[in-house]
């Protein structure tokens, strides 16, 4: 998931009609959709419960779009933080990376033990 995430960030990013913030809600999304199917056929295969597919992923795209935003917020105030600062151009093409990583360990924190509990439960 973050492997998609961060390889359309940097293939989007520098695009036209894109930069680091449109770029990531793009790759997010992607990121999104990949992760339900691992969750599902991987993370928590063993889990068996009644409810329909549509309902589940119902209940994932929630869990996992409060995640999105709380992960959103932090890559965006890395970037925004960033920006204010003259960094060398190396500097400037890592903070994206930054942002998603800060903002994806504490999503992906918040997004597993919410779904644990609302969406793969028994």
């Amino acid at each position: 998931m973050a492997a998609i995430d961060i390889s359309l960030l940097y293939l989007l990013k520098d695009q036209t009609g894109f930069n680091n913030y449109t770029a990531r809600l793009l790759s997010y999304s992607a990121g999104l959709l990949v992760g339900y199917f691992l969750n599902r056929n991987f993370t928590f295969r063993h889990v068996s419960n009644d409810r329909h597919v549509a309902d589940e992923f119902a209940r994932f795209i929630s869990v996992h779009l409060t995640g999105g935003l709380i992960n959103l917020g932090i890559y965006s105030l890395v970037i925004f933080f960033a920006e204010q600062m003259a960094l060398s151009r190396l500097w400037q093409a890592l903070i994206p990376l930054a942002g998603v990583w800060l903002g994806g360990i504490v999503g992906m924190c918040f997004n597993f033990l919410l779904s644990r509990k609302l969406v793969f439960d028994e």
